[in-house]
């Protein structure tokens, strides 16, 4: 399917996301004004552009650790298993979380990676997602963060790929497949 020719048309730009990041962190900083220290999880691997961007504006003390989970290897539709491939390090019990998520869809993994971490018994457990697409949703699941809402279509850039390529873009680009030159 990486094999299929397509183009990239700017969605959300680059100056878009920084504006939207700095509100959110507002928001961030004062849920969690009175934490000793927010461990934040990203969620290997599209968050790690928007993770070292949110991190870099949080003015509270954090840890940063990072959980590796799939639903999608290199196709474009979950495969709605959701598979752990890389754990946290440190033990999360009574502590502050934060999981940034690249983009919510159908839920799965979120929902999924949220329901193993409740499971070690946080103090708080919140989550942010970069984009959110409502329309694909097939688990019932919102992010109490949201950095922009999108329609169903295929995107990349700023850490989220197609088929490995395309994490390098600045900006949030829909994916238009074409029709092969003949």
């Amino acid at each position: 399917m990486a094999d299929k020719p397509y183009v990239i048309d700017e969605m959300i730009s680059a100056k878009a996301i920084a504006a939207r990041i700095e509100a959110l962190c507002r928001e961030i900083v004062s849920e969690f004004s009175d934490t000793e220290k927010l461990v934040v999880v990203g969620l290997l691997r599209g968050s790690f552009v928007f993770i070292a961007d949110l991190v870099r504006e949080l003015d509270l003390p954090i840890e940063v650790d990072f959980l590796e989970a799939s639903s999608y290897g290199n196709s474009t539709e979950s495969s709605r298993e959701v598979r752990i491939l890389k754990d946290l390090r440190n033990a999360i019990e009574g502590r502050d979380v934060l999981v940034v998520e690249d983009i919510v869809d159908t839920g799965y993994t979120l929902s999924h990676v949220t329901n193993l971490l409740r499971s070690r018994k946080p103090a708080r457990l919140k989550t942010i997602a970069l984009l959110d697409k409502p329309s694909r949703r097939e688990v019932e699941f919102r992010a109490d963060w949201i950095g922009f809402e999108i329609p169903d279509a295929f995107v990349v850039g700023y850490g989220i790929d197609y088929a490995q390529r395309n994490r390098n873009l600045p900006f949030i680009g829909k994916v238009r497949f074409t029709e092969p030159a003949s």
